[in-house]
């Protein structure tokens, strides 16, 4: 689950959670098919945006030592430092990625893993069609999330209290489309993350490619 809500919350659980998310989240094979769908079109030396990048692992660390270079950005100062330990080869930026400034066209692929749910459904759109935007033409972008209809739902992850806000599958995918993202493979699953305190999740993973034709 995504932690980019800038001091606070979403802060606050993540820094608590630590190296735990990495251990609990290490077991998903749709993670690890969604890397290798992403690491088998990407150029040698692709410049790789890392949204919610948490521990580094396994996203920074798959891609950047598959060669690319990757900068993860995440509001929780503990995971930008294990992650900064655990990934040298890597970058990584402690900032709220609503405010990090993109430029448009400056990268080849963008990884959203779980980092939209404690945004505003507002926020969230948003920010897909600014990481749209700062994709080259042709340029890549996996998302996942939960995919539930839900508006600050107050739950409970991993042991951490959380406010959730998220769509349905179908409006996840109308959100990707009106970004401007053309959706090449998609895959729904049930994980449940090894901790004691998680339950069973739905996930859904999506593999974008922006339209328009590589420079």
């Amino acid at each position: 689950m995504g932690d980019e809500v800038h001091g606070s919350p979403a802060a606050e659980v993540f820094d608590a959670l630590g190296g735990d998310y990495e251990k609990a989240f290490a077991s998903s094979a749709a993670h690890r098919a969604s890397l290798s769908w992403l690491l088998e079109r990407l150029s040698p030396g692709s410049t790789v945006l890392d949204v919610g990048s948490g521990t580094g692992r396994p996203t920074a660390a798959t891609l950047a030592g598959a060669g690319h270079r990757v900068l993860g950005v995440d509001v929780s100062p503990v995971m930008v430092e294990i992650a900064s330990r655990q990934v040298p080869e890597a970058e990584f930026r402690c900032d709220d990625v609503r405010r990090t400034k993109l430029a448009e066209g400056s990268y080849d692929a963008v990884c959203v893993y779980f980092s939209l749910l404690q945004m505003t459904r507002a926020e969230q759109k948003e920010l897909v069609r600014r990481l749209t935007a700062a994709l080259r033409p042709g340029g890549l972008l996996v998302l996942a999330t939960v995919p539930l209809d839900v508006e600050e739902f107050d739950g409970s992850f991993m042991g951490q209290p959380v406010r959730v806000t998220s769509f349905a599958a179908q409006d996840v995918l109308g959100l990707v489309r009106e970004a401007g993202l053309e959706v090449e493979w998609e895959e729904s699953t049930m994980f449940t993350p090894s901790h004691p305190a998680a339950r069973p999740e739905p996930q859904l993973f999506l593999h974008c490619r922006r339209r328009g034709e590589a420079a």
